[in-house]
C-alpha cells in the first residue's frame, strides 16, 4: 500500500518554548515542518512570563540590595527612584532580541512559519483560520495555557499575572488573589518595588506542592518585607470603589478593611483547548482544558501529540523543551525508546529570597519509603547578618533508605535558584547522604549548608 502524501513531516500548533523546540529539532533530522503561531514567538514564558518575569524580579532583588547596602554603609537613598519606563525598555528589548534569533532560525532551519490560528479537521489535516488547509504525517499541540478568573461577581475589575506587565508603574495598593507561585512572585515583586502588597490565600499556607517548613518560613520573610498574608480566606465579589477607580474586596466573611489599586488573580491556569477542534477529532481534554497525553506524550489519536502547559504534566519550559526534543527523536530520529523523564524535575520559585526543589517532599518520601531522615539548616545568609536584615534561608535534605540516599533537596533562600542545578544532577543520579558529607564545603558561603548539615 502506497502511503499517502502529506505537505508536511510535521506542523506544530503554537510557537511556544514546547512548539519552537519540537520544530527545530524536527527540522534537525531533515523533516519539513510548518508552524502555525499568530503571536509573537516564544510563547508565555519569553513575553509574559518567565523571562520579563526574571527581568523584574532582578529590579526587585537589586531594591533590596540596595537597602542593604545603605545597612552597611553605603551613602544611598533609602528607597532610590526607579524609572519604570527605563526598565521596561530593557526588558523589552531583552524580549525582542530573543523573537530576532527565533526568527533567525526558523529561517536557517527551514521551518515554515504561518502566521495564522489553526483548527484540527483530521489526524493529519490543519485548517488554517484563512480557510487554507495543511497536511502532514504528525500534528504537534502546543498552544499553551492561559490565567483563569474566578466565578465571582465583579471579577472583571481584577487582572490575571499576564496584565503585570502592562503596568508602568508600582500601584499603591495591591491585592493578590492565590497562594500559588505566582501569586508569591508577584507579592515579592511589587512590594520589593514600591507597592504595598496583600495577599489573599483560600489555604492556610503558601505553595502547596513545596515543602511546608520551607513555605512558612517564606511566608515569615515575606511578612518581614511588608508583604500582609490573609490564610483561609475565601472571595466573595469585588466591587468598584466610590471613586470610581478603585476596587473593594469582599469576602464571604466581610469586606476586606482596605480597598486597592489594583487586584490581580493568581489561582491558575488552563490549557488552550478550546477551538482548535479537538472534540471533532476525538482528542480527549481533562477538566482544566488540557490534553490527555501518556508517557510519550501521545494524545487518544494517532499521530496527534501534545507538550508544554497544554499537556497537563509539569509546566515548567525547560520541561515542555525537553519533551518536544524526545517526542521529535522517537519520531523522526531513530529513538523509538526516547521520552520524557518526569522524575526529580528541579523547580524553583523566584520569590524572596527565591525557593527551590527538587525530587520528594518529606511527606511524599515517608508514603515511598518505610525509612526516612530528614536535615535541616536555617540560618541568616552572611550579608543579611552583616546589615542586621530579618531575611533567613531554610536547607532540607530529604533521605531514604539505610544507605541515606538523597532523594530531596529543599532550599529556600538567597541564590537558592542558582544553587539548586547542582544539586539536582546529584539527586538525580542517586547521591546518598555519605557522599555529601564528603564533600568539601566552600566557606563561606550559603551552599556548603547543604554538605554540612548534620542530625
Amino acid at each position: 500500500m502506497t502511503k499517502t502524501a502529506h505537505d508536511y513531516d510535521l506542523i506544530v500548533l503554537g510557537g511556544g518554548s514546547g512548539g519552537l523546540a519540537a520544530a527545530f529539532r524536527a527540522a534537525q533530522h531533515g523533516r519539513s515542518v510548518a508552524m502555525l503561531e499568530p503571536d509573537e514567538l516564544g510563547g508565555t514564558c519569553v513575553n509574559v512570563g518567565c523571562v520579563p518575569k526574571k527581568a523584574m524580579w532582578l529590579a526587585a532583588d537589586l531594591a533590596g540590595r540596595i537597602g542593604l547596602a545603605r545597612a552597611m554603609g553605603f551613602d544611598v537613598p533609602l528607597r532610590p527612584a526607579l524609572s519604570w519606563k527605563e526598565l521596561i525598555v530593557h526588558r523589552q528589548g531583552y524580549i525582542e532580541n530573543i523573537h530576532v534569533s527565533y526568527r533567525k532560525r526558523l529561517d536557517e532551519t527551514g521551518v515554515v512559519r504561518v502566521p495564522r490560528r489553526g483548527r484540527l479537521v483530521d489526524a493529519h489535516t490543519v485548517e488554517c483560520d484563512d480557510g487554507v488547509r495543511l497536511t502532514a504525517d504528525h500534528i504537534l499541540l502546543a498552544t499553551g495555557a492561559h490565567p483563569q478568573r474566578p466565578d465571582v461577581p465583579g471579577a472583571e475589575l481584577g487582572l490575571v499575572s499576564d496584565d503585570f506587565f502592562n503596568l508602568c508603574d508600582a500601584p499603591a495598593e495591591v491585592a493578590i488573589v492565590g497562594g500559588g507561585y505566582i501569586a508569591v512572585e508577584l507579592a515579592g515583586l511589587l512590594q520589593a518595588l514600591g507597592s504595598r502588597v496583600t495577599l489573599l490565600v483560600r489555604g492556610n499556607r503558601l505553595l502547596d506542592r513545596f515543602d511546608g517548613e520551607l513555605a512558612a518560613q517564606l511566608a515569615d520573610n515575606l511578612c518581614h518585607q511588608g508583604v500582609r498574608i490573609q490564610f483561609d480566606y475565601r472571595l466573595r465579589e469585588l466591587q468598584r470603589d466610590e471613586d470610581g477607580r478603585r476596587v473593594r474586596v469582599l469576602g464571604h466573611d466581610g469586606p476586606l478593611d482596605s480597598v486597592f489599586d489594583t487586584v490581580f488573580f493568581a489561582i491558575g491556569r488552563r490549557g488552550n483547548s478550546a477551538d482548535i477542534g479537538l472534540e471533532q477529532v476525538g482528542v480527549k481534554v481533562g477538566d482544566r482544558g488540557e490534553v490527555i497525553v501518556d508517557e510519550w506524550q501521545d494524545t487518544s489519536v494517532p499521530n496527534i501529540h501534545a507538550v508544554g502547559d497544554i499537556g497537563g504534566k509539569v509546566g515548567l519550559t525547560p520541561v515542555a523543551i525537553a519533551a518536544a526534543r524526545h517526542l521529535m527523536d522517537r519520531l523522526f530520529g531513530g529513538r523509538p525508546e526516547a521520552k520524557m523523564d518526569y522524575r526529580n524535575v528541579p523547580s524553583v520559585v523566584f520569590s524572596h529570597p527565591p525557593l527551590g526543589m527538587v525530587g520528594m517532599g518529606e511527606e511524599e518520601a515517608r508514603e515511598c519509603f518505610d525509612d526516612v531522615r530528614t536535615y535541616h539548616s536555617n540560618f541568616r545568609p552572611m550579608l543579611q547578618a552583616l546589615a542586621d536584615g530579618t531575611q533567613r534561608s531554610m536547607f532540607k535534605l530529604v533521605c531514604a533508605g539505610k544507605e541515606e540516599r538523597v532523594v530531596g533537596v529543599h532550599l529556600l533562600g538567597e541564590a537558592a535558584d542558582e544553587i539548586l542545578q547542582g544539586f539536582a544532577v546529584a539527586v538525580k543520579m542517586g547521591a546518598t547522604k555519605e557522599q555529601f558529607d564528603a564533600t568539601v564545603a566552600i566557606h563561606p558561603t550559603s551552599s556548603e549548608e547543604i554538605v554540612l548539615m548534620r542530625s
